[in-house]
Formats: C-alpha cells, sequence, structure tokens
C-alpha cells in the first residue's frame, strides 16, 4: 500500500509515567487504550501505552523504558491540535486539569484566540481549537 491519506499515523512520546499519562489522555480527554504492553526493566525492554479514538487514523504512543529513561524534551510548538468546530467545553478543560493537566498561555497568539492550550503531565500541549479544519 502506498502512503497515502488512508496511512495510519503513529505519535510517539516518551512519558516519565504511563500512569499519570493514561489519567490525562484517557481519563480526562476521553481517549480509549488501543494497546497496551509491559516490557521490563532491562535496558531496551519498554513498556507501551497507545491511546486514541478506534476509528481515527492515528494514534498517540507514549513510552517509558525504566532501565533507561528517555526524559520527554517538549517545547512551546510541540502541539497536539484537535479542532472542535464549537466552543471548547469548560468542564472538558476542568477535567484535564484534574487529570495532571495545567492550561497555559501559548506564546503563538493565534491559539490564545481560537483555543485552549493545556500542558500533560510530561509538558506535552494539547490544544483544543474552537474552529474546524479539512484537508479537502
Amino acid at each position: 500500500m502506498p502512503v497515502n491519506g488512508q496511512s495510519h499515523i503513529r505519535i510517539a512520546r516518551p512519558s516519565r509515567d504511563l500512569a499519570v499519562a493514561e489519567r490525562f489522555w484517557v481519563t480526562g480527554l476521553g481517549l480509549d487504550v488501543v494497546w497496551r504492553s509491559e516490557g521490563g526493566g532491562a535496558p531496551g525492554e519498554h513498556d507501551l501505552l497507545m491511546v486514541g479514538w478506534p476509528d481515527a487514523p492515528w494514534h498517540l504512543e507514549l513510552v517509558h523504558e525504566a532501565g533507561k529513561p528517555v526524559l520527554p524534551r517538549p517545547t512551546e510548538e510541540d502541539l497536539l491540535v484537535i479542532y472542535l468546530d464549537e466552543p471548547v467545553p469548560e468542564d472538558l478543560v476542568a477535567r484535564l486539569e484534574a487529570h495532571g493537566g495545567t492550561r497555559v498561555k501559548s506564546p503563538n497568539p493565534y491559539w490564545n484566540e481560537w483555543g485552549v492550550t493545556i500542558e500533560d503531565p510530561d509538558g506535552y500541549r494539547l490544544v483544543l481549537c474552537t474552529r474546524a479544519w479539512a484537508n479537502s
């Protein structure tokens, strides 16, 4: 199969603590756990948590290697943007904050005008955007 619009996308990131990350992404945002595996504590073995929506053509992979952890190094521009096409529900923001997220101001005024930015427990940023988006 060629690489095209039907190709599944995996966004992979290291995590300090997969249980904490799961609370944010699953209980907070409402993603599902689509895969989980435990690798052990030896170097090269890692625990894996994949979250997403079952019908989405993407998922977020969070990895932790206990034997040789890779610390997350996000920047202010490492964004995962979800286009809601409606106002951001305040109860969703409150739920994300209650499950380990921190609401932050974006250095990009566009995201402050059109959405809400939340840092996940590893410091990566999730933007809930009030606008809609389509590639076609």
